[in-house]
């Protein structure tokens, strides 16, 4: 954990109010993006995120963070996202299993354990095309939808949806079975059914 964090959790524990809406303008784009990969919904996406944030003020004086704060948050945004998920009942069978698999697998594991995952994948992510790397980052990190890469970045929707289907790819072949699971957590299912057939006639 570095210096910033541990200030910024020291002053949450202490009850500035500014340490809290400072932790919210640092984290809440990057975590509703998160979020919304999710559930792919907006409003359940905020919903979650207020959570979040909310039980993190609530539970400021016994915050015990052994990972990154960047870690803690976003594998309460997961926990959250599990919650929700048992809250609805007519979730279908098949969901069912999808998110009791992910759950299991997640909760399986302890902080350390979540610390070392996301560092592979963060390194692998780096080691993208720089391209891929600049669309999934601004995606995913950012929480841009691809048309706003799009305009950004002044390039097709159609390359901007390549882009990150290649990177999808590079990282499932990187991380191989064992991060599989991860990847689901981390990026959603949307992202990784993407199929890589005809993605190279839109990039440039």
């Amino acid at each position: 954990m570095d210096n910033e964090d541990i200030e910024l959790i020291e002053r949450l524990t202490n009850g500035e109010e500014k340490a809290f809406i400072h932790l919210i303008d640092l984290y809440n784009r990057r975590l509703f993006g998160y979020a919304l990969t999710l559930t792919n919904d907006h409003t359940l996406a905020e919903d979650i995120l207020q959570n979040v944030f909310l039980n993190t003020w609530e539970k400021r004086k016994t915050l015990r963070i052994t990972t990154s704060l960047q870690n803690y948050l976003f594998k309460s945004v997961f926990n959250q996202f599990i919650n929700q998920y048992k809250k609805n009942r007519s979730t279908m069978v098949l969901e069912q299993k999808y998110f009791e698999a992910l759950d299991k697998a997640v909760q399986k594991h302890d902080d350390i354990s979540w610390e070392k995952v996301m560092t592979r994948i963060t390194l692998e992510i780096e080691n993208l095309p720089p391209r891929c790397k600049e669309v999934l980052l601004l995606s995913r990190k950012e929480g841009l939808t691809n048309i706003e890469i799009s305009e950004y970045l002044k390039v097709s929707i159609k390359t901007v949806e390549a882009h990150l289907t290649k990177a999808f790819g590079v990282l499932r072949k990187k991380l191989g079975s064992e991060y599989q699971t991860f990847l689901l957590v981390f990026f959603g299912r949307k992202g990784f059914s993407c199929r890589s057939a005809n993605e190279s006639q839109f990039l440039d």
